[in-house]
C-alpha cells in the first residue's frame, strides 16, 4: 500500500521487475481492501520497479528480513498525495517487503520518497540535515563566478570562515578553506549541508562550486571529473587570489566530486593545496557506467559503452576512460584520505580499494561499515569526523 492505497504485485518475465497494479483502498486497520474505491481519472494505476537481482518471493522475503528494505529503481514512478491520489512523478523510493504471505503481494511503505538510483535512504537523516541546513543558511555567504578553460561561466557559493568567538573552537586562527565538489546531478549547496557544521565550526571557509552543467554553472555536457578537474584549478586559483598565498586549501569531493578531486591530484596543483578528501569516488566514467549497466540493468557494456565513448568524444571532448582516477593518483604528490561505504552498490567499494592501491602520495583510508552511496558521513558521523581531524592534523 502507498498511503492507504493497495497495489497487487507480480514478477515480470525478465525475473527482476515487479509490476504493480492498483486494486483498491485499505481500511483503517490495513487488513482489508475496498476494491470499489477508484482513483482519479488522471492518476497512474500501474507502475513497476526493477531490482538489482532476480526477484522471487524467497529472495524478496530474505531481503526484507535482513535489512527491512528492498531498494529499487522505479521506472514508472508514482507519488502519494495528501488527498490520497497517486500521480506520476518520475521519482524513486523504497519498497518495504512485509506480508508477502501469498507470494504475490508486497506492501509499499513510503511517505518520504527520497531513494535515488544510488540506493541511499536519506529520509532517516532528515532531522539532522534540516538542523545543519538551518545553521548553514544562517551564515554569511555570497555567489562567486569564474570562467572555465573553455569559456563557460561557472558558479560557486562562498562561506567565509566564522569569526573567532571567546571560549569556543569556532572561528579561524589562520586561513583555511575547504573547496567541496558535489556529486552527479546535485549542486554545491546540496551535498555539503551536513559537513558545513564540521568545516565552519573548525574555522574553515567553504567554497561550494556547481559543476559544469549543474546548478547555476553553464555547460551542456557533464564532465564526470574529466573536465571538472580543470575547473577545480580555476576555483583553487580564485581562493589563492582572494585570500593570499598563505591560505591552506583542502579539496573534498563526494561521488563524482570525489572522482574530480582524485583526477585533479595528477595535475600540477599549487602548493596551497595541502590535502584531498575523496568520498565514494569512481575510477572512471567508463568503469562506473559498465558497473551500473551490468548490476542495475543487467545489460552488457557492448555496444552501449563504446558507442557512448565515441559520441562523448565528439560532443563533450573527452573519452569515457580518458581520465581514470587510478592513473591520476599514481602521479599524486598531495596526501589523500579515501572514504567509502562497504554497502555502496552504485559505486562499489572495490573501486576505492583499487584507487587507494595505485596512490603514490601519503594516504589513509576509512571504511564505513554498512554505509550506502555517499552515506558514510551520516552513517557514522563520529568516525568520519575523527578521520578528518586526524588527517588534517597531519597535513595542515
Amino acid at each position: 500500500a502507498v498511503n492507504g492505497l493497495a497495489f497487487q504485485a507480480s514478477v515480470a518475465t525478465d525475473g527482476h521487475t515487479i509490476n504493480f497494479t492498483y486494486v483498491g483502498v485499505l481500511n483503517a486497520a490495513g487488513t482489508k481492501v475496498d476494491a470499489s474505491a477508484s482513483l482519479d481519472a488522471s492518476a497512474a494505476s500501474t507502475f513497476n520497479a526493477t531490482f538489482g537481482g532476480a526477484v522471487t518471493t524467497a529472495n524478496a522475503t530474505g531481503i526484507a528480513t535482513s535489512t527491512g528494505r528492498i531498494n529499487c529503481d522505479i521506472l514508472d514512478a508514482v507519488e502519494a498525495k495528501a488527498a490520497g491520489d497517486v500521480k506520476r512523478a518520475g521519482i524513486n523510493f523504497t519498497l518495504k517487503a512485509s506480508a508477502i504471505a501469498d507470494g504475490n503481494t508486497i506492501t509499499i511503505d513510503g511517505k518520504n520518497f527520497t531513494i535515488k538510483m544510488s540506493g541511499t535512504d536519506w529520509s532517516q537523516y532528515a532531522p539532522f540535515m534540516e538542523k545543519r541546513k538551518a545553521f548553514m543558511l544562517e551564515q554569511a555567504h555570497e555567489d562567486v563566478y569564474q570562467t572555465s578553460f573553455d569559456g563557460l561561466k561557472l558558479h560557486a557559493t562562498y562561506f567565509p570562515a566564522l569569526k573567532k568567538e571567546a571560549g569556543t573552537d569556532a572561528g579561524a586562527d589562520r586561513k583555511k578553506v575547504a573547496i567541496c565538489f558535489h556529486g552527479y546531478t546535485s549542486q554545491g549547496m546540496s551535498d555539503y549541508i551536513g559537513l558545513s557544521g564540521y568545516y565552519l565550526n573548525r574555522g574553515y571557509a567553504m567554497l561550494l562550486p556547481d559543476a559544469r552543467a549543474h546548478g547555476e554553472s553553464e555547460g551542456e555536457y557533464i564532465g564526470f571529473g574529466c573536465l571538472d578537474r580543470k575547473d577545480a584549478i580555476v576555483w583553487i586559483d580564485w581562493v589563492v587570489q582572494e585570500l593570499g598565498d598563505d591560505v591552506e586549501i583542502v579539496l573534498h569531493g563526494t561521488s563524482m566530486g570525489g572522482a574530480t578531486v582524485l583526477m585533479a591530484s595528477g595535475l600540477d596543483l599549487p602548493g596551497q593545496v595541502r590535502g584531498i578528501v575523496s568520498d565514494c569516488a569512481f575510477t572512471s566514467p567508463k568503469e562506473v557506467f559498465t558497473h551500473v549497466l551490468k548490476n542495475m540493468y543487467h545489460l552488457p557494456a557492448f555496444p552501449a559503452i563504446p558507442g557512448a565513448d565515441i559520441l562523448n568524444r565528439r560532443l563533450a571532448g573527452y573519452g569515457m576512460d580518458e581520465c581514470n582516477a587510478k592513473r591520476e593518483v599514481a602521479k599524486a604528490k598531495v596526501p589523500i584520505l579515501f572514504i567509502h561505504g562497504t554497502k555502496d552498490t552504485f559505486v562499489p567499494y572495490h573501486m576505492c580499494r583499487e584507487i587507494y592501491d595505485c596512490c603514490a602520495s601519503p594516504k589513509k583510508i576509512l571504511e564505513v561499515e554498512g554505509a550506502a552511496h555517499a552515506e558514510s558521513y551520516y552513517k557514522d558521523t563520529e568516525s568520519y569526523e575523527r578521520a578528518l581531524d586526524e588527517f588534517f592534523e597531519e597535513i595542515m
